[in-house]
């Protein structure tokens, strides 16, 4: 079992929130895993304040990275840490991303995405609106890293409705996407399950969707339903709500065979915009 995938319902302790993430990443080192994916907002959830999560200069001060390096180390684990809010590094001062970091089986930090796609979105739910604007600033480009189970693209929960990117992972070499995750639940009802296997079955990628699930302060609610999709479309784990460990194993042969038998990537064609044709109205 290489893949692990760890869904949680995290409120704002710090430290809570850690040992109860310690305790699901045991469990996942022990069934197998080699990689495992956190959930979005993983360490706290609802607290942006970068100095209280001990975040302010993006140099580990505080718990959760040096937490995150002891971890991966104590477990030898590629951990994919859903997100916190980071500045861009050697800019202290500047607005924050939504940052998702990899740390290899040694502690290492390997990689970073900062979230491309922000969600200022109005949702018909007991909090409203979002505007993840109002508090981070939009990332810029893609972000791949080589590990022990696949090539690995990252991306963050609003992500999942642009197959653009997805596609861009794809074609950069992505053999697994992980997908840290907090949707809504009125939102991840209508279209979570759906865009998680889509997003698997175009890209031909293992998809390592890693939500929280349950309510949180201040009453939001989020869907769950984590879950490893593989290049097929086939859900190989799932779990509805509330804190779980998800295991499952990369076939790389099965998922060369399906790209081989099936080359969408080979076969994606780009084409002009066509001139929208005057209604009769307009015909002279």
């Amino acid at each position: 079992m290489s893949l692990a995938v760890i869904q949680m319902v995290s409120q704002t302790d710090v430290l809570a929130n850690l040992a109860q993430a310690r305790r699901l990443l045991e469990q996942a080192a022990a069934g197998g895993a080699r990689l495992a994916v956190l959930p979005e907002n993983f360490a706290a959830m609802g607290c942006r304040d970068l100095a209280a999560l001990g975040l302010s200069e993006a140099r580990g001060e505080g718990p959760i990275l040096p937490w995150l390096k002891q971890a991966a180390r104590d477990l030898k684990l590629w951990i994919v840490a859903g997100t916190l809010p980071l500045p861009p590094a050697g800019q202290p001062e500047a607005k924050a991303r939504a940052c998702c970091l990899l740390f290899d089986e040694h502690g290492e930090h390997v990689a970073r995405y900062d979230k491309l796609h922000l969600f200022d979105v109005e949702v018909g739910d007991s909090q409203g609106s979002y505007r993840e604007s109002d508090d981070f600033a939009h990332g810029s480009q893609i972000v791949l890293a080589d590990t022990p189970v696949g090539r690995l693209g990252l991306t963050v929960c609003y992500d999942l409705r642009f197959p653009e990117l997805y596609g861009a992972l794809r074609e950069a070499g992505a053999e697994l996407i992980s997908v840290p995750a907090a949707f809504t639940a009125l939102t991840g009802a209508a279209h979570w399950q759906v865009l998680v296997r889509a997003r698997a079955i175009e890209t031909q990628c293992y998809l390592l969707a890693a939500g929280q699930g349950g309510t949180h302060p201040g009453g939001r609610e989020t869907f769950g339903h984590s879950a490893i999709v593989d290049p097929w479309g086939r859900v190989l784990a799932e779990q509805a709500h509330g804190e779980a460990v998800l295991l499952a194993s990369r076939d790389a042969i099965e998922q060369a065979t399906i790209r081989q038998r099936m080359p969408v990537s080979r076969h994606k064609r780009f084409f002009a915009a066509v001139e929208p044709r005057p209604s009769d109205s307009e015909q002279p």
